[in-house]
C-alpha cells in the first residue's frame, strides 16, 4: 500500500479524503480543531510538491439532506488560518459547476468541497457518486482515519475509479502505532478498557486478552464483570445477558496468565446529576437504588500501581461519567497516571481523547488516535474496510 510520498504530485490534482467531523457550538464555532490540525502534514507535503489540493470530508449526520449548520465552511475558515493561505469553499461536492471550477485550479491552490453526507449516496457507498468524485483526481489520498471503519463512497467505492491511490501521513502514523502495540509491544503491555457497555468493547477485550500482560477494566462496563464475580451492583449499568460471557472472559485471562484488575470501590449516586448526593463505597456494598458512576480513590490507587511497570499502554474508554463533575475524578486520575509513565502510551480517541484534552495532558501521551471507532476496530483485530479496499 502506497503513501502520499510514493507519487509525483507536481501539477497533479490530489483529492484528499480527510475526517473533519469536528464538534461545533451553537454559534457554529469549532470547539476542538485537532482533527483539522492532524491533516496539516499531508496538506503541507502535497503543497511542497506542487500539488493542486481538493479536499473532501463529512461533518455530522445530515442523512442525505442539506443541513446549513453542518456546512464545512467553518472548517475551511479554520484550515485557512492554520495554513496561512486561502482555502476556497465550494457550495457542493458534485455537479457540473464543481467539475468546471476544478478544471481552473492551479498548483498551490487548496479547495474544499461541501459536506459529502449532504448526499445520501455517500453513506450508501454508491458507485455513480464515487465515480464523479474520482473524476476530480489525478491522485487520491485517504487520510481520514476516523472514518476508516466505514464503507462509504468517498473511501471505498471511489477506489474502483482511481488508479493512483494511497494513504496520507496521518493514516500511516495511526496504522503504524496500532500495528506496533498489537504485534510487537514492549512489555509489560497493559490495556485499559472503560466506557459504558461491555457489548461495545467485547471484541476488543477478547482480542487483547491474548496479547496483553495486564488488563484494567473500568467504567460502566465494569459492573457486568463485578456481577459475574458475584457482587450486587444496585442500579448500576448492567448487561445481564453478558454476565456469563464476562465470567468466561475472566477465566480465559486467568488461564493465559493475564492479570485483570477491577474496581474495588466506586462513587455512587441515585441520579446522574451535578447536584446529586454521592457516596464512596466498596463495590460489595452498593445499596439498592444507587448506581456506580465512577471508580473510587482506592481503585485509582490500585490501577496506578498496576500501571507502574508498564512499557506499553493502550487506553480506550473513560472510568466513569466524566462529563459530570462529581463522577470525573477517576477518569482524570487515570489520565494523570498514564501521563506520568515512561512508556509508549496510545489513547484510543473518542471520549478518552476528550478527557486527556480537558486534563491538559495531550502532550504527555505518545499518541492520541483521531478515530475512536476505527481504533476500536483495530483493537478488536478487525481490518478497516477503507484500508482493505486500498490494499486490494
Amino acid at each position: 500500500m502506497r503513501t502520499i510520498r510514493d507519487f509525483d504530485l507536481d501539477k497533479k490534482r490530489v483529492l484528499c479524503r480527510f475526517d473533519y467531523n469536528v464538534p461545533l457550538d451553537e454559534n457554529l464555532d469549532i470547539v476542538d480543531d485537532r482533527r483539522i490540525r492532524a491533516s496539516i502534514p499531508t496538506i503541507s507535503y502535497a503543497l511542497d510538491h506542487g500539488a493542486i489540493i481538493i479536499i473532501i470530508s463529512h461533518l455530522g449526520r445530515p442523512k442525505g439532506a442539506v443541513v446549513p449548520r453542518l456546512s464545512l465552511a467553518p472548517v475551511a475558515n479554520r484550515l485557512s488560518e492554520l495554513l496561512g493561505r486561502e482555502v476556497t469553499m465550494l457550495p457542493d461536492c458534485v455537479g457540473e459547476d464543481v467539475g468546471l471550477f476544478i478544471e481552473t485550479l492551479k498548483p498551490g491552490s487548496v479547495t474544499m468541497l461541501e459536506n459529502l453526507r449532504f448526499h445520501r449516496e455517500e453513506t450508501n457507498n454508491e458507485d455513480d457518486f464515487a465515480r464523479e468524485l474520482a473524476g476530480y483526481a489525478d491522485v487520491y489520498i485517504n487520510d481520514a482515519f476516523g472514518n476508516a471503519h466505514r464503507s462509504h463512497a468517498s473511501n471505498v467505492a471511489i477506489l474502483r475509479h482511481v488508479k493512483e491511490r494511497g494513504i496520507g501521513l496521518l493514516v500511516e502514523k495511526e496504522l503504524n502505532y496500532f500495528e506496533t502495540v498489537l504485534k510487537n509491544p514492549a512489555r509489560p503491555f497493559v490495556a485499559v478498557v472503560g466506557g459504558a457497555k461491555v457489548s461495545d468493547k467485547l471484541g476488543a477485550i477478547e482480542n487483547l486478552v491474548g496479547r496483553v500482560d495486564k488488563m484494567i477494566i473500568g467504567g460502566g462496563m465494569a459492573f457486568t464483570f463485578l456481577k459475574a464475580m458475584g457482587h450486587e451492583v444496585g442500579n448500576s449499568l448492567l448487561e445481564e445477558d453478558l454476565v456469563e460471557l464476562a465470567r468466561r472472559g475472566i477465566a480465559s485471562a486467568r488461564e493465559r496468565g493475564v492479570k485483570m484488575y477491577f474496581p474495588v470501590d466506586c462513587v455512587i449516586a441515585q441520579a446522574i446529576d451535578h447536584a446529586a448526593v454521592t457516596k464512596i463505597v466498596p463495590v460489595q456494598e452498593i445499596p439498592k437504588g444507587w448506581m456506580g458512576l465512577d471508580i473510587g480513590p482506592a481503585t485509582s490507587l490500585l490501577f496506578k500501581s498496576a500501571l507502574s511497570d508498564a512499557k506499553t499502554v493502550v487506553w480506550n474508554g473513560p472510568m466513569g461519567v466524566f462529563e459530570v463533575d462529581p463522577f470525573s475524578r477517576g477518569t482524570y486520575a487515570m489520565v494523570n497516571a498514564i501521563a506520568d509513565l515512561h512508556a509508549l502510551t496510545i489513547i484510543g480517541g473518542g471520549d478518552t481523547d476528550v478527557a486527556v484534552h480537558h486534563a491538559g495532558k495531550t502532550e504527555s501521551m505518545t499518541f492520541i488516535s483521531t478515530g475512536g471507532g476505527a481504533s476500536l476496530w483495530l483493537l478488536e483485530g478487525k481490518r478497516l474496510p477503507s484500508i482493505v479496499a486500498l490494499e486490494d
